[in-house]
């Protein structure tokens, strides 16, 4: 197939590039990698401080977001000598969980939930939540690497009280690159796609546009020219909320459905 000629795509991933990029070239296309993924840390010491808390604490609500940060606290709680308690202390709140990953690691645990979105979307996850009350609820909040200010404001609307678990620090990706990235998007017209396989690589992005003036820029960028391409649904809401209005993603989160998906929808708007 030959649906990516003339195409030249920006990957914004830090792992399997090489595979990804032997597939565009597979399809005729070109591609350059520009990893907006970061680094992320886990930090052991606030982790188990955020499992003894739990365990200590009166909590209402507990809302999972990512199965690896699941196995991580489950992990340290076993290290702890602490998992039996921990897991009782899940069972007897009420849970809400986003993403299918997330949901696998809960069943595998014997941790039940109540409330899940359909989608693995957060938007998806507080529709669901907003026909409960948490008026003076306590409430805990799983997240990966960064802040959710959508989770934030929503608990805070509902009038909770919010804790957030983040057991890892992001570390924003190397300067160099990011201005590379958005010179090339912005200013030299590098690109007729982008690749992001991550929130983290979207917030990342626009967090560096942001810190240099380019936000409106960049959007424009995706309005006109260049086509926001994500690797599923999670990635392409993190897209909208940065204020893209359209995002090509395929209904298999695979890094490589991806790629097919978006030579055909090239081929498909010829």
């Amino acid at each position: 197939m030959t649906l990516l000629t003339n195409y030249h795509l920006a990957l914004t991933a830090s792992r399997k590039t090489d595979e990804m990029q032997e597939l565009i070239r597979k399809q005729g296309g070109t591609s350059s990698v520009r990893s907006m993924q970061g680094t992320v840390i886990e930090d052991k010491t606030i982790v188990r401080a955020m499992i003894r808390n739990g365990l200590n604490d009166d909590v209402d609500w507990f809302v999972f977001t990512t199965g690896i940060g699941i196995h991580t606290f489950m992990r340290h709680a076993e290290e702890m000598g602490v998992k039996k308690a921990f897991v009782q202390k899940l069972n007897n709140a009420r849970i809400a969980v986003r993403g299918y990953k997330a949901i696998a690691a809960l069943k595998k645990e014997g941790v039940s939930y109540e409330v899940t979105s359909e989608d693995g979307t957060t938007k998806d996850l507080l529709t669901k939540l907003s026909v409960f009350s948490f008026q003076k609820k306590n409430v805990v909040v799983q997240l990966y690497g960064i802040p959710s200010p959508e989770i934030d404001h929503f608990f805070s609307d509902k009038q909770a009280t919010l804790t957030t678990w983040l057991p890892y620090h992001h570390l924003p990706p190397e300067e160099s690159v990011a201005d590379k990235l958005l010179h090339e998007l912005v200013i030299n017209k590098k690109y007729q796609a982008v690749c992001f396989t991550s929130a983290l690589q979207v917030k990342a992005l626009f967090s560096c546009a942001e810190d240099r003036g380019l936000v409106e820029e960049v959007i424009a960028s995706f309005d006109e020219d260049v086509i926001a391409t994500a690797v599923g649904k999670v990635t392409a809401e993190a897209l909208y909320e940065s204020g893209v209005t359209k995002v090509v993603y395929p209904a298999k989160e695979r890094m490589g459905a991806m790629i097919i998906h978006l030579g055909k929808y090239i081929a498909s708007t010829r």
